[in-house]
């Protein structure tokens, strides 16, 4: 069956001489993997291949078959088309982190159509923020992630509770016995990102390098609690030294 659907490109792996075997988290149908042939060759007329790129956005006529793990595209072009993100590697550092949570995160085939709608617009806004606006962006997608997957962080940073305790999955008046935990600033910072709702506002909260890390390495901890396949995410790294 042939369906149309917007989709958010997440891997493309070589295949024989000429083809791909593509992951997209599409509107439609979840994450779905995708055989599409012809696409490495210089006798193709376009380079098709290079919107098989990891967060492209595209616009996708599938052929949909029940119970089939690798499907396959009949068209597919640019949704949108990015001025910055792929050329700034501060903002394509980001977009690869991001793109390589979701493809961690999200099991095959299960449909987050709320999810999808926010991580598409949230690339074309990476795209189009200047970038000394986005080093929040990767903790504001990680927890918008988790929220929409319905892990939910209870309470708020106060005096009276101003501890994050990671067993708990809350803001505490006492000190965790053990875990790591945040607290002062970092408890106060994280408290702040959970409130936002304009992402374009994210530049207004004020934090270092080192307490970015301590927050991406706490929130994702939170959410090893809750999924077993996460894993390690390995953009990570690059992106921390992106971010310095």
């Amino acid at each position: 069956m042939l369906q149309n659907t917007r989709g958010i490109v997440l891997r493309s792996v070589k295949y024989g001489e000429t083809s791909l075997i593509t992951s997209v988290f599409t509107e439609s149908q979840g994450v779905q993997s995708y055989m599409v042939q012809g696409v490495r060759t210089s006798k193709a007329k376009t380079n098709k291949a290079a919107l098989l790129q990891p967060a492209t956005l595209l616009e996708l006529v599938i052929y949909q078959k029940p119970q089939v793990n690798l499907q396959r595209i009949k068209e597919y072009q640019y949704a949108h088309i990015y001025t910055s993100l792929q050329e700034d590697i501060v903002k394509n550092s980001i977009a690869l982190f991001s793109v390589e949570l979701l493809l961690r995160l999200l099991p095959e085939h299960a449909q987050q159509p709320e999810l999808f709608r926010f991580s598409f617009e949230y690339f074309k806004l990476l795209d189009k923020m200047e970038t000394v606006s986005v080093a929040n962006f990767p903790i504001y997608f990680i927890i918008q992630c988790g929220h929409l997957m319905g892990y939910e962080i209870r309470g708020t940073y106060s005096n009276i509770t101003p501890y994050l305790s990671l067993q708990d999955g809350a803001y505490t008046e006492h000190l965790p016995p053990m875990g790591p935990h945040l607290q002062d600033d970092e408890a106060r910072a994280l408290s702040a990102l959970l409130s936002v709702e304009d992402p374009a506002k994210l530049k207004d909260i004020h934090m270092n390098a080192t307490a970015r890390y301590h927050i991406m390495d706490w929130y994702i901890a939170f959410l090893h609690q809750h999924t077993q396949h996460l894993g390690s995410i390995r953009s990570l790294a690059v992106l921390q030294a992106v971010l310095h």
